[in-house]
C-alpha cells in the first residue's frame, strides 16, 4: 500500500460521521433559539474531526502495542499492525492532530471562554487515554461510557455553547440519541471483537457481558434515539418537525434485524450501518430542530 493510502486508511474516514453528527445537531438547537453563529459552528465542526482523527490515530498505534490489534483481527486492517506506518510515525501524526485540535480550542476559547477550553482539553486527555497510558480505560470496560459523554452531551452542547455561550435543556437532551448512536458504533465494533478482545486482555463492556448481552444493548441503544425525539415532541419542547429523524426507522430497523444473528466478519457491514444510521438520524434530528 502507498504512502497515501495507509494515512488514509489510518484517518477511518466512516468513523468521521461521529464527530459530524452531533455538531450537526448542536447547531441545530443553536439554530432554533436563535443563537446560531456560522464561525463558531464551523470551528467546532473541524475541531471534533481533528480530536477524532487524534483519537483514531492513537488507537491505531496503542492497539497493536498492546497486542489488541494482532493478524486475527476482524475488522478493517490497521496501518502500524500492517507495517504500512511506523509506531513512531503514527504517534508523531496523533499529536499533530491533537495539536491542530487544540489550535481550533484556542480560537473557540477566545469566542465562548475558559470551559471550551476546560472541554478541549478533557477530550484530549479522553482520546488518548482510551487506548494510550498506563491503564486504557477503554481496557477496562470504560470506553462505552466515554463515548456517550465526548460524542453526546460534550460535543452536542459543547457545539450549542460556543454558539449561545449558556447550555439550554434542549441542547442536553438533544445530545442524547446522538451520544446513544455513538456508543452503538462503538458496542457493535467491540461485539464483533469478543474473541480478539478477551484474548488480548482488552475488557470491553462487549467482553465483560457477553454477546447475547451486548446484542439486546446495541437494540437498547437505537431504542433510545428513535424515543427521545418522541419524548420532545410530546412534552412540547420541539414542535411536530423534531419527529424527522423517524424517517430513518426503515434503516435502523433492518440493522436491529442484521445485529441479532450475524457474527464475525458479517458485523463489519452493520457497524458501517450503524455509522451510517447515526449521520442520517443527526441530520434528519438536527433539520426537525432548526425548522
Amino acid at each position: 500500500m502507498n504512502t497515501r493510502s495507509a494515512w488514509w486508511l489510518a484517518i477511518r474516514p466512516a468513523t468521521l460521521t461521529a464527530s459530524a453528527a452531533p455538531v450537526c445537531v448542536g447547531s441545530g438547537v443553536a439554530w432554533s433559539e436563535g443563537a446560531f453563529a456560522a464561525g463558531p459552528a464551523l470551528a467546532a465542526l473541524l475541531g471534533a474531526m481533528l480530536l477524532q482523527v487524534g483519537a483514531n490515530f492513537a488507537n491505531d498505534v496503542f492497539d497493536f502495542e498492546r497486542g489488541a490489534d494482532a493478524a486475527d483481527r476482524m475488522g478493517p486492517q490497521r496501518a502500524t499492525q500492517a507495517g504500512w506506518i511506523t509506531p513512531s510515525q503514527m504517534k508523531r501524526a496523533m499529536w499533530i492532530a491533537f495539536g491542530a485540535a487544540t489550535m481550533v480550542g484556542v480560537y473557540l476559547t477566545s469566542v465562548a471562554g475558559w470551559p471550551v477550553f476546560a472541554l478541549g482539553l478533557a477530550s484530549i486527555a479522553a482520546a488518548y487515554l482510551y487506548t494510550g497510558g498506563p491503564r486504557p480505560y477503554g481496557y477496562v470496560g470504560l470506553g462505552d461510557l466515554s463515548v456517550f459523554l465526548f460524542f453526546g452531551l460534550g460535543a452536542v452542547a459543547g457545539t450549542y455553547y460556543v454558539q449561545a455561550l449558556s447550555i439550554s435543556r434542549l441542547a442536553l437532551l438533544a445530545a442524547i440519541p446522538i451520544g446513544a448512536l455513538a456508543t452503538a458504533i462503538l458496542a457493535v465494533n467491540n461485539l464483533r471483537d469478543i474473541e480478539t478482545d478477551s484474548r488480548a486482555g482488552k475488557r470491553t463492556l462487549a467482553v465483560r457481558i457477553g454477546d447475547g448481552p451486548t446484542r439486546v444493548y446495541c437494540l437498547l441503544l437505537l431504542l433510545v434515539a428513535y424515543l427521545v425525539p418522541l419524548l420532545l415532541w410530546w412534552r412540547n419542547l420541539a414542535d411536530t418537525w423534531v419527529l424527522l429523524p423517524w424517517l430513518s426507522l426503515p434503516l435502523a430497523l433492518r440493522l436491529a434485524a442484521r445485529m441479532r444473528y450475524e457474527r464475525g466478519l458479517a458485523l463489519n457491514g452493520c457497524l458501517v450501518g450503524t455509522a451510517r444510521l447515526e449521520v442520517v438520524f443527526g441530520l434528519l434530528f438536527a433539520l426537525g430542530l432548526a425548522r
